[in-house]
């Protein structure tokens, strides 16, 4: 019998399997998708910026628009308050509410995380405050309606005053004419008149007897003698006299340069005595006083002036001779 040698047969399926390709394709696989997730999670934060860098934009325009009317309003407030003090004054009342609202608008706009809804609550206030200074517009208009109104009346008031103290100037310089006349007809008819007006030269003894003389070497005084007629109208009591005598060469005799008084019809002028006399209503009343003067006397005429009043009441003259051929 012949032997077979007998060869085994190599059976394939016994062989070990090969799974580098499922693996690679495992990995592929999640290489795809873990690019799909980056790509998907890049286009998902994209979309989140663009609608951040959206609510961005809206916000920063909204916080403009806000800040805008505010601006607006507080340039509002700022012009009223600046034409007007009353109405300035007047603000000082309401001020609190007012500054309140400005703080919490201000507040809100210089929040940079301020939300939509605090802009929002902001535009509210600043509604608010526009309506506040709405009615102040109004206050301004009633107010310069007013000022208008006073200013009117007062010029018409400056007008009607300028007219009265224009009367009044009138009727004060007629009231001071009339009573300048009033006052110079009382003092015409006040003034005393003098009488009876007698000069003569008086010598003087050593034993202080005198006697009368015509002679100027012998003279030494003149004595003055007059009486005052009676007035009705002049008042009792003093009376001042001034007694002006001029040399017989025309020179004034004064006792010194201030001799002067205020004559009615001849200005200042000098006299040489003034005589005080006790005056009684309605009487005549007797006057005399001497006069001596510093020197020898004058031959010629001395002429005597009285005056009261400032007027003329009298005059007289005294001539002193030449001494005779025994002196």
């Amino acid at each position: 019998m012949s032997s077979v040698n007998y060869v085994p047969v190599e059976n394939n399926n016994n062989k070990p399997k090969d799974n580098r390709s499922l693996i690679y394709g495992l990995l592929i696989a999640a290489l795809l998708l873990t690019w799909g997730y980056v790509i998907y999670d890049k286009s998902n934060t994209k979309d989140k910026i663009d609608t951040l860098t959206s609510q961005n934009i809206t916000s920063t325009n909204e916080r403009d628009e806000v800040r805008e009317l505010y601006n607006s309003s507080l340039a509002r407030l700022d012009s009223l308050t600046g034409e007007n003090q009353l109405l300035t004054d007047s603000l000082t009342t309401r001020d609190t509410e007012v500054t309140r609202l400005k703080n919490d608008i201000r507040k809100i706009l210089n929040d940079k995380n301020a939300s939509s809804s605090d802009l929002a609550k902001a535009k509210r206030m600043i509604k608010d405050l526009n309506g506040r200074i709405e009615t102040l517009a109004m206050e301004v208009d009633r107010l310069k309606g007013e000022n208008e109104i006073l200013v009117a009346d007062n010029d018409r008031l400056s007008t009607e005053k300028r007219e009265v103290e224009t009367r009044l100037t009138a009727t004060s310089a007629q009231k001071d004419s009339i009573e300048g006349s009033l006052n110079k007809t009382r003092n015409i008819a006040s003034t005393l008149s003098a009488s009876n007006i007698n000069i003569v030269g008086i010598n003087t003894k050593k034993s202080g007897k005198e006697s009368e003389t015509s002679r100027a070497k012998k003279a030494d005084k003149l004595r003055i003698n007059f009486d005052l007629e009676p007035n009705r109208i002049a008042d009792n009591g003093e009376k001042t006299l001034f007694v002006a005598i001029t040399a017989p060469d025309g020179t004034p005799i004064v006792l010194d340069n201030s001799s002067n008084f205020a004559s009615a019809e001849e200005g200042d002028k000098p006299f040489t005595a003034k005589v005080s006399v006790k005056y009684e209503n309605n009487k005549k009343v007797p006057v005399s006083f001497d006069w001596q003067p510093n020197a020898q006397f004058q031959t010629g005429n001395y002429k005597i002036e009285i005056y009261h009043n400032g007027y003329k009441i009298g005059e007289g003259l005294r001539n002193l001779k030449k001494a005779g051929l025994f002196g």
